[in-house]
């Protein structure tokens, strides 16, 4: 059995993120405009999370990266809250329990940064994750936060820390 580890993101890893993370985006079949897949910081993922109050984290499976999340200050938006961002697996990743580490990890590196609240978007039909944002104790909010660019997800949640 490969060891798996959840560690914070090298630069030699920007390639692999950058591929899983549009990996699973295609294969839920997001938009690829108003989402994350546009996200020009996808090729450089180790730079843009390379700032203060801002981790990502991968997880490593024998060497291969099967799934990424991080959280940084959210953008445009005045406050201390951060954003649960770019939280993807690949299919082998799911249902192993897998997602509630890396939102540990997500969510003790944003109280160690001390943020107040976190926030994220996602979209209507990516249920699973819902479904670990809820036990996570992330509540749904009307309205958007702050301004990341993806106008294309309209599910808001926000967790108190």
């Amino acid at each position: 059995m490969k060891e798996v580890i959840i560690r914070e993101i090298e630069q030699s890893d920007d390639e692999e993120v950058a591929r899983v993370i549009r990996e699973v985006l295609v294969e839920m079949g997001v938009p690829k405009v108003g989402t994350a897949y546009a996200d020009k910081a996808l090729d450089h993922m180790f730079e843009n999370y390379d700032v203060p109050r801002a981790t990502y984290f991968v997880i490593d499976e024998g060497g291969k990266i099967i799934g990424c999340a991080g959280v940084a200050q959210l953008e445009n938006y005045e406050g201390n809250v951060c954003e649960l961002q770019k939280m993807y697996f690949l299919k082998e990743a799911r249902g192993r329990g897998l997602g509630v580490k890396m939102m540990n990890a997500c969510l003790d590196s944003a109280r160690r940064f001390g943020f107040e609240k976190c926030y994220l978007e996602t979209m209507p039909y990516m249920q699973g994750a819902q479904v670990l944002y809820k036990k996570s104790g992330f509540d749904y909010i009307d309205t958007r936060m702050g301004d990341t660019g993806h106008y294309s997800c309209p599910v808001w949640m926000l967790k108190t820390l």
